[in-house]
């Protein structure tokens, strides 16, 4: 397989995405219930709908590379996984259930090209605004076709004044109660869409992200978005975000690499007994 000629170009990605979302999702935004996973997380008949539709198309796209989504199995992600050459498609169908299904605007299809343990390509599709974020390694990343890329010149906003976007259920009790009593940054917010939140990030719509435990599924693409913007990103241990694993990792950003230097820096000593 020549996998250059297999990988379709952002106007198909678009599209296939694109009409995933107006015939599974939009119709269904805030008109289904959620039901729970046995691994706790939650699931709708819109993210089964969703995965259908997008392995349908790509299996007519890509015939040969297989598509890995968040509704697979357990057996079959770790199976689909465990060689070190694999070449595939990681999917999450809706990324931002909870959202979907209470009628909150912010959610997403994300799905990355997944080749020798790396990223290569990487697209998060938000129905609501129309906005299609897209990467592909060493290539830059866009918004709706416009480059995306961090601040190069002029003063930097600095920590203190920024905008950080943090999810604090899933952090350790102690750094979550040192963030919401004596947080380093002027304003906080949580959406619920990881994907997006890697997104925003890499737009500047938000100056610092930290999440505690997400999956592959929500960090394959939004990583190589912000990577390919220019930004930065961590576990809280210093490591890669995304290892080529099935795995949950913490996640530390910043698209600014002096400001991601400050954040990653306090939360080491936040985080210590």
């Amino acid at each position: 397989m020549s996998l250059s000629r297999e990988v379709p170009g952002i106007d198909t990605i678009h599209s296939v995405l694109s009409e995933a979302a107006q015939v599974e999702l939009l119709p269904r935004f805030n008109r289904v219930q959620q039901e729970v996973k046995s691994d706790g997380s939650l699931v709708s008949e819109a993210d089964r709908g969703a995965q259908r539709h997008i392995a349908d198309a790509m299996r007519r796209v890509t015939p040969g590379i297989p598509l890995l989504g968040e509704e697979s199995s357990v057996d079959e992600t770790r199976a689909l996984m465990a060689a070190d050459d694999a070449t595939f498609w990681c999917l999450d169908p809706l990324d931002g259930t909870t959202n979907f299904a209470s009628g909150v605007p912010f959610y997403a299809v994300s799905l990355a090209l997944i080749h020798e343990r790396r990223a290569i390509v990487g697209a998060i599709y938000d129905p609501q605004r129309d906005e299609l974020f897209f990467a592909k390694q060493g290539e830059g990343a866009t918004l709706n076709g416009q480059r995306l890329a961090a601040r190069a010149s002029g003063p930097s906003i600095g920590l203190k004044l920024g905008v950080g976007l943090v999810d604090f259920k899933r952090l350790a009790p102690g750094l979550a109660h040192k963030l919401a009593v004596q947080p380093p940054y002027a304003s906080q917010r949580s959406f619920g869409s990881v994907a997006l939140d890697w997104c925003w990030i890499a737009a500047g719509r938000g100056h610092v992200y930290l999440h505690g435990k997400q999956k592959i599924w929500d960090y394959a693409a939004g990583t190589l978005i912000l990577d390919e913007a220019g930004g930065r990103s961590s576990t809280l241990e210093g490591q890669p975000v995304f290892d080529g694993r099935y795995s949950d990792r913490s996640a530390v950003a910043a698209l600014e690499a002096n400001i991601y230097s400050t954040w990653f820096d306090w939360l080491q000593q936040a985080s210590s007994p």
